[in-house]
């Protein structure tokens, strides 16, 4: 039985975020990828030169057309951009009772253009999060949606007891923005803290990162694996696609979507 994948989010013209890197990093991860495109951005690995919503109207109905013929096994929420439409995907996921969702609370893109209007975060935390088998916010992010300053491990642990209260089952608070060369990704699952360690890249090749192990959470979810099973895999994933960078653009260029396969296929040749 084939695994399917459903991501909510905008359209990353540049082809290194959004939608795209969803995509991308389903087919990798043997999932069969679906979307429901929430705006479509000009974008590239300069930074972000337009955004453009989708009508809430035609947002609802792809959801209700996969709802009615490809229901999926697991799917992720990127970019939603504002209060109206937050709200309103997180009525369709919970009215189809779709489980196994990964939420990747998406603020600000690597260049630095806001991609959440100010009121949408309320949205975020009142409807969305509730609904979240998961949720992997950076250490800024965090900050936005628990309202306290993240300066040291005991914060990072406060803001995940907070946000696991919210409603998220499990919490992943990304260490990428955190100091020194080694990253600690922390893990909370309400009784628990676990750490996901690994080493600093010296790249400016980031572009797409949250969403592309977003995905692959989402991805190891719908082929029926543990939650933790999936994040680890998910760091495993994001780890090999920025360390065997493709140096594409001038500016935070994309992730590599087909490294972590390509290893694997090396490790077994």
């Amino acid at each position: 039985m084939v695994g399917k994948a459903l991501t909510i989010a905008g359209s990353d013209s540049g082809g290194g975020a959004g939608i795209q890197a969803d995509l991308k990093t389903f087919q990798e991860l043997k999932v069969y990828g679906m979307s429901a495109i929430t705006a479509i951005t000009a974008q590239n690995t300069l930074g972000v030169q337009a955004v453009y919503p989708i009508p809430l109207d035609m947002v609802l109905k792809q959801l209700l057309s996969i709802e009615a013929d490809l229901k999926p096994d697991a799917l992720k929420t990127g970019m939603l951009f504002s209060s109206e439409l937050i709200e309103a995907v997180s009525g369709q996921i919970k009215s189809f009772q779709w489980g196994n969702v990964v939420v990747d609370p998406v603020m600000i893109a690597k260049g630095g253009s806001r991609l959440l209007q100010e009121d949408a975060v309320r949205s975020m935390r009142e409807s969305l999060i509730p609904l979240a088998t998961v949720i992997t916010p950076n250490i800024p992010e965090a900050e936005a949606l628990t309202e306290i300053p993240i300066r040291s491990m005991k914060d990072r642990q406060q803001a995940a007891r907070i946000l696991h209260k919210l409603g998220a089952d499990f919490v992943v608070i990304k260490g990428g923005h955190g100091n020194g060369n080694e990253l600690i990704d922390l893990i909370y699952d309400g009784d628990r803290f676990l750490e996901m360690k690994s080493f600093r890249i010296a790249t400016k090749n980031t572009h797409g990162t949250g969403c592309t192990f977003a995905a692959a959470i989402t991805a190891q979810l719908a082929k029926g694996e543990s939650v933790l099973d999936a994040i680890q895999i998910g760091k495993q994933y994001i780890h090999a696609a920025i360390e065997d960078s493709l140096q594409i653009g001038s500016g935070h260029g994309p992730t590599n979507h087909w490294a972590f396969q390509h290893r694997r296929v090396r490790a077994h040749s």
